[in-house]
Order: C-alpha cells, then sequence, then structure tokens
C-alpha cells in the first residue's frame, strides 16, 4: 500500500500533535512535530540570551542558527518520539508559557524558517509521514496528499492550554493563557515569510466541541478514504 504524506496545520492548541501522533502510530508512520522544532531554537535562543521580554537580538540568532542540531528520538515508555538539542533531550523544557510567548517570534525570521523547513522536507521526502505545524501544508509539503487545518475559538484552545499547563504543575493563570493564544494568532497569522494560512486544497476541522476521540476518529476517517483512492 502506498505511503502517503498527511500535512495538520492549524492555530496553536487546536491538538494537531495529539492527532497527528496517534494518526502516525496507527499507521506505522513517521510522526514529526515541526513545532517542537521551532520551539528548539527559541529555547536555544533564550539560553543564549538573544530573546527575553526586553530584547530580541536576531542577527545574534542568525549567525548562531549553524551551532543548532535538532533530533527526534523514539521513546518506547511514552509512546513518542522527543525532541533533543544539541543532543540534549529538552522535550519538557520548551512546552513552558515562557517559550510559547516567544516562539512565533522566533519563526518569523526567514532564516530560521529555511533551516527548519529544508530538515522538515529531508525527513519526509520519502512519503509515510505525519507534520503538523503552520505551513506544513503550504510551504513544507504543498504536494500532500492529505492537508488538514484544525481550528478552535481562543477560549476553547486557552482552556486546553491551560488545563495541560496546570496538569504538569505549571503555576499559570487563564487569561495570560488567554492573551498568549490570541498574540501567537496575530504573529502567526501576519508574518510576510510563510503565514499561517489554511491551504486552498486543505479539509478545514472546527475542534472547538470535539472530544479528541472523535478528532482522531474523523481524521482517521479521512485518511483512510485518501489513501483507498490513490
Amino acid at each position: 500500500m502506498k505511503k502517503i504524506t498527511i500535512a495538520i496545520d492549524g492555530f496553536s492548541s487546536t491538538g494537531k500533535s495529539t492527532v497527528a501522533k496517534r494518526i502516525a502510530k496507527h499507521l506505522g508512520y513517521v510522526y514529526v512535530d515541526s513545532g517542537a522544532m521551532y520551539r528548539a531554537v527559541t529555547y536555544y535562543a533564550m539560553q543564549q540570551g538573544f530573546i527575553d521580554s526586553n530584547h530580541f537580538n536576531i542577527e545574534g540568532l542568525v549567525e548562531n542558527l549553524k551551532a543548532i542540531t535538532i533530533s527526534f528520538k523514539f521513546n518506547n515508555a511514552l509512546g513518542f518520539a522527543e525532541v533533543y538539542l544539541n543532543g540534549i533531550n529538552i522535550e519538557n523544557d520548551i512546552r513552558t508559557l515562557e517559550v510559547s510567548s516567544f516562539v512565533s517570534k522566533v519563526a518569523e525570521i526567514s532564516e530560521v524558517r529555511q533551516k527548519l523547513v529544508e530538515q522538515q522536507q529531508q525527513l519526509g521526502k520519502d512519503g509515510g509521514v505525519v507534520m503538523d505545524g503552520r505551513d506544513i501544508g503550504t510551504v513544507v509539503f504543498p504536494d500532500a496528499e492529505l492537508k488538514l487545518f484544525l481550528t478552535a475559538s481562543p477560549e476553547n484552545r486557552a482552556k486546553r492550554r491551560f488545563d495541560e499547563l496546570v496538569k504538569r504543575g505549571d503555576r499559570v493563570l487563564y487569561d495570560e493563557v488567554l492573551k498568549n493564544v490570541e498574540e501567537r494568532d496575530y504573529i502567526d497569522s501576519h508574518r510576510k515569510d510563510s503565514p499561517l494560512v489554511k491551504a486552498e486544497d486543505a479539509i478545514e476541522i472546527d475542534n472547538s466541541n470535539m472530544s479528541k476521540e472523535e478528532q482522531f476518529h474523523i481524521v482517521l476517517g479521512l485518511v483512510d478514504k485518501r489513501i483507498n483512492s490513490i
């Protein structure tokens, strides 16, 4: 059976990674979290002092991109691949609200996008891949056999993100999370390089009032239909 490329785009906290991981595991495909790659670069920029709440040394980050190596290693206990920065596991470090507050600004930088898009295309060059992000169906894999675009209301997405952060022990306020969601939406949708837009041939799924299980079965149905049509 032919292995296809599945591109899943959408706004933050729409459950892209969750459904992408399940679909990839179900099909035996490779899963690539492109958002984690941008978070890794953001985390590096924070650690090196290139970005904080008061300044962003874009030139410094761009000059040091060659020093960044991002990789994924499958964790059997967790059932998914964790992200590594220069050989160090940073899976938990990149999931904080602080990283979230800077990642869209870092993702705006053309040199950053060029570096990561090249890596993403290499990872998926042979098909059999599920990749989620902001520009997968429009830039990374414009010829993907199946493109999905996930959306939900900002309030619903902020509540999901808030619950995740609280569950892992982070001390955050819902209003802070909602503000972050809305700010990321604006930056992602208005950046000059590869803005977040729905590909013309993408299937839109509004999961505002949908459970993870419902979304999984809807997406799986679309996947099966597409594979059987080839």
